[in-house]
């Protein structure tokens, strides 16, 4: 493969047209750096974006279990020790 465009390089410079194609090749180069950089960059952006998306979602998702822990449970009647105060014991009255 090097060898072929080594070949190719020659003849390019036998004809007089080294220049120019030495500039095509690296537009073409400068392109796809610059493509790659520009998809790089989309594609962090985009990650940054999804990871910020997902934190949101799980914040909301642990308020609402949050709000649903701290919600009455009818099917649960407290007694009298769960009622009192947790510094008093029951039956102590003044």
């Amino acid at each position: 493969m090097v060898t072929f465009i080594v070949v190719l390089l020659l003849l390019a410079a036998i004809f007089g047209v080294l220049g120019a194609v030495l500039k095509i090749a690296l537009a073409l180069v400068l392109a796809v750096v610059l493509t790659v950089a520009v998809l790089a960059w989309g594609g962090w952006l985009w990650l940054k974006h999804r990871v910020r998306e997902y934190e949101r979602e799980a914040e909301r998702e642990r308020e609402l279990q949050e709000r649903r822990r701290r919600a009455i449970d009818v099917r649960h009647v407290p007694n009298e020790a769960e009622r009192a105060d947790p510094l008093e014991l029951p039956g102590d009255s003044p």
